[in-house]
């Protein structure tokens, strides 16, 4: 059998670096089972990173709260969003440019004020994110 992986792993208990034994073979990647490549994924790459942006950004409690908000009023203003989410504007600000990014909700500018909701494309993620209802189940 020839060797062609091995690693080393910290042992933090011992304070020492050890090898650990990892030995796999070349005829172990010559399976007849296999039935070679698979094609395109089911998940398109453009589809992928916008659905990777679109779940990051959802991965923050103070944005997942602002959006059971919006689900739940269908939209809000800015200034309406700190009492219930205990933050400063700029606070609500930086979570609202994150998710604006995403794609998640949208701004509506009324005379100085910006209004917020949910983008109609994200909708049902969002919801789905938050349990159906915006709160989990």
């Amino acid at each position: 059998m020839a060797i062609i992986a091995s690693m080393t792993v910290d042992r933090w208990s011992e304070g020492r670096r050890a090898p650990i034994g990892v030995a796999v073979s070349a005829d172990g990647f010559e399976d007849e089972s296999c039935v070679g490549a698979l094609g395109d994924a089911p998940l398109r790459e453009v589809e992928a990173v916008r659905l990777a942006r679109l779940l990051g950004s959802l991965a923050d409690p103070v944005r997942l709260r602002l959006l059971s908000i919006l689900l739940e009023r269908g939209a809000a203003c800015s200034c309406d969003l700190e009492v219930p989410l205990r933050r400063s504007q700029p606070t609500i600000s930086h979570h609202t440019k994150v998710l604006a990014e995403a794609g998640v909700v949208v701004a509506e500018r009324r005379g100085r004020w910006t209004w917020w909701s949910i983008n109609p494309d994200s909708e049902d993620i969002v919801r789905r994110a938050l349990g159906g209802s915006g709160g989990l189940a």
